[in-house]
């Protein structure tokens, strides 16, 4: 899409949470500008997620960067072959420090298959098991694993207290039918402005407004009218209208509900 067909970010009263991104992307001044844009179209927080034992202590350190960022701990299945007793000390140890919010990223990737199927079982359930110990949500990863990730996820789920979020969600129906029955959240992001992605739409119309959360997965999956662009949390506005199409409700109604739910996901105390 040509610069000249491209429109001004939207702007709406309620303050939005952008629950998935991986700031550790950027470098100081990158970072300074990303924050300061958000700020300006209305993100009032940022979660910033951890992928691999390489990048905990930056996404750790992040987390201290400013008072509108909150972080995660977590192993990624493209890096689940570097998981172990070390790494899982270290998330146990941050898992109680306030600016930790979640055990993630966390799950199965069958579709690259980085790391070998039945280590990559192991670890997410051996995180997932680190998420129920900590008493934190989980954020989860998933591709081309619904049977596995479904049949993991059902040991864990009765013992996760706030659950968790299926984030970037792709998969089908039937996936999305048992993560909302057992209490989790499902996340979308710039693939749902994606002219080709009527399979994510027709998810986002399945899934009711209280179990839905907003995401830009940024610096990937840039939605329309940018796709080209880096993302960055400051395009949140645009999957926000465009999954409040899809769910035929006002943006601002659908606004308010995310944001509740991201609060309960993510930060309890808010809603106090």
């Amino acid at each position: 899409m040509s610069k000249s067909k491209r429109r001004d970010i939207p702007l709406y009263d309620t303050p939005l949470i952008e629950t998935h991104c991986h700031l550790d992307y950027l470098d100081q001044e990158q970072l300074a500008e990303t924050l300061a844009r958000s700020r300006e179209v209305g993100i009032e927080r940022i979660v910033t997620i951890a992928v691999s034992a390489a990048n905990l202590d930056r996404v750790f350190e992040l987390t201290r960067a400013a008072d509108d960022i909150w972080g995660t701990q977590g192993v990624h299945p493209h890096e689940a072959e570097c998981y172990d007793s070390a790494v899982a000390n270290i998330i146990r140890e941050r898992g109680s420090d306030p600016r930790i919010v979640a055990v993630g990223e966390i799950g199965l990737d069958y579709f690259y298959d980085h790391a070998d199927r039945a280590v990559q079982r192991r670890v997410f359930a051996a995180q997932l098991a680190l998420a129920v110990e900590l008493n934190l949500p989980v954020v989860v990863h998933t591709r081309e694993a619904d049977e596995d990730t479904r049949a993991i996820l059902g040991e864990f789920s009765s013992d996760l207290g706030r659950k968790g979020v299926i984030h970037s969600f792709t998969s089908g129906l039937a996936l999305a039918e048992f993560c909302l029955d057992a209490g989790f959240m499902l996340g979308f992001n710039g693939i749902t402005t994606f002219n080709r992605a009527d399979n994510v739409r027709e998810v986002v119309a399945a899934t009711p407004l209280g179990q839905l959360v907003l995401e830009t997965d940024s610096p990937y999956l840039t939605p329309v009218p940018y796709r080209g662009r880096p993302n960055a949390p400051f395009y949140l506005p645009f999957v926000a209208e465009k999954v409040a199409e899809v769910k035929q409700v006002p943006v601002e109604d659908l606004l308010r509900a995310v944001r509740r739910n991201s609060q309960a996901l993510f930060f309890p105390d808010a809603l106090a």
